[in-house]
């Protein structure tokens, strides 16, 4: 009777697991022989919008379809893959290698959203990774959209379609496999130019590095903006969106300050209607069975002439520590632990976190940049981190979701200058993002 009940179980768990994981598109690369259900990919196969699914090169491609050895497309420069998809959320399995050489991949996914770093791959052999990604349009109904900034309309995060960028050493795919993945827990992102997935190098955020340090059972929707204040965010419909597709036991993680402490239409006053503005999001996400997490705001690289931070951000931080103490609800105090990090950087250093180089750097720039506010790679790699270790440190119910090989990170011990390597895409902006 127990063993009947067993195999009982293993098919409910099964037939679960199908319905919540149903494949909906299957990609070979370099294939000679076309397999059932498979669309065939070679190194000619660029895409255009009628046949819905392609590469985007920016080098040469080259590929192997010798039936006696492993079939791959790949490229010495970064490039992509792109498919037409409906809006959702999509667990895509990844069989990477097969290069006599070897190789290295990294995975960066629609607006530049880091979800692993560095796979290495032996000579001649392969290996499989799981991602989840989130594909969004800014539509919420027949008549309610986002109100999109005039240029978020070219951002890949809102062209209706999946987009893959493959970077590394001989980066390498064999075979991609394209799964809706609707039912898996989201966390959601909202804030400003320090949360968002930044489109272009130099600038990065904390929160399209997020993916890299979780697992493949929680997918990260990250629909912060450059610019944005509380008030903008909800009269803009980011928050409508959010909520438009928010489901019991998903997460609402709100980081706002920079903006919002400036005077104006969209300013809010630290302890009084900036605490009252960040209760209604926190109202909001839990009617609809949501879990809100308060983030405090990254300091600006601002020292005093002893080499500490000075907090430019008033009163904002302790007001959001107030709120999260009186309503009971998880706080990333990421305000606190960015102030550990720059000062162990130092004065010098930490321009090297920071959007700060000399002139000629990048293609058009005749002038140095010198940003304090907005990070670079590195600096918004060990802030993701900063987040990561304050979920584990506070033992949030979030720690499920974090990688099981996390190492733990001291914000006054930041990984080595030297030893960080990002590679960069191929798309470059030297405009200030909006915000300061």
């Amino acid at each position: 009777m127990k063993k009947l009940i067993s195999i009982f179980l293993l098919i409910i768990s099964i037939n679960i697991q199908a319905k919540c994981f149903k494949t909906l598109h299957h990609f070979s690369f370099g294939h000679v022989n076309e397999q059932i259900n498979n669309k065939i990919i070679d190194s000619k196969t660029i895409y255009t919008e009628e046949r819905g699914y392609g590469i985007i090169p920016s080098g040469e491609i080259f590929s192997n379809n010798n039936v006696s050895k492993n079939n791959f497309i790949g490229s010495k420069k970064p490039f992509y893959f792109t498919v037409k998809i409906p809006e959702g959320q999509y667990r895509i399995i990844l069989t990477l290698g097969g290069n006599s050489e070897g190789s290295s991949t990294t995975l960066k996914a629609e607006s530049r959203r880091l979800m692993f770093e560095n796979l290495k791959t032996a000579q001649g052999k392969t290996v499989k990774k799981i991602v989840v990604v989130d594909v969004r349009t800014p539509k919420i109904n027949d008549s309610t959209s986002i109100r999109l900034k005039p240029r978020e309309l070219n951002y890949i995060n809102w062209d209706n379609k999946l987009t893959l960028e493959f970077t590394g050493e001989n980066p390498c795919i064999s075979d991609i496999e394209i799964q809706d993945a609707n039912e898996l827990p989201t966390i959601y992102l909202a804030g400003n130019s320090t949360v968002t997935d930044q489109e272009n190098e130099p600038w990065a955020s904390w929160g399209q590095m997020f993916p890299n340090f979780l697992k493949s059972n929680v997918v990260v929707a990250n629909y912060a903006e450059s610019g944005e204040t509380l008030l903008a965010f909800k009269r803009e419909n980011r928050l409508k969106k959010i909520l438009s597709l928010m489901k019991k036991g998903d997460y609402l993680f709100m980081e706002f300050a920079h903006n919002d402490q400036k005077p104006g239409g969209n300013h809010l006053d630290a302890f009084t209607t900036y605490k009252a503005e960040l209760k209604y999001y926190m109202a909001e996400a839990k009617k609809k069975g949501g879990i809100p997490v308060l983030v405090t705001s990254t300091n600006r690289r601002r020292f005093d002439e002893n080499g500490k931070i000075i907090n430019t951000l008033e009163n904002y931080p302790e007001a959001m520590r107030q709120l999260a103490r009186e309503e009971n609800v998880m706080l990333i105090d990421l305000n606190a632990m960015s102030k550990n990090l720059y000062e162990a950087l130092g004065p010098e250093n930490s321009k090297k976190a920071f959007v700060h180089y000399p002139a000629n750097s990048y293609p058009g720039q005749i002038q140095a940049l010198a940003d304090d506010t907005h990070f670079n790679p590195y600096g918004a790699y060990q802030l993701a981190k900063c987040v990561v270790q304050s979920i584990v440190n506070n033992n949030y119910m979030l720690k499920k979701f974090v990688r099981a090989d996390w190492k733990a990170y001291d914000p006054n011990k930041p990984d080595s200058l030297d030893e960080f390597y990002w590679y960069e895409s191929p798309s470059v902006d030297i405009v200030k993002p909006d915000g300061n």
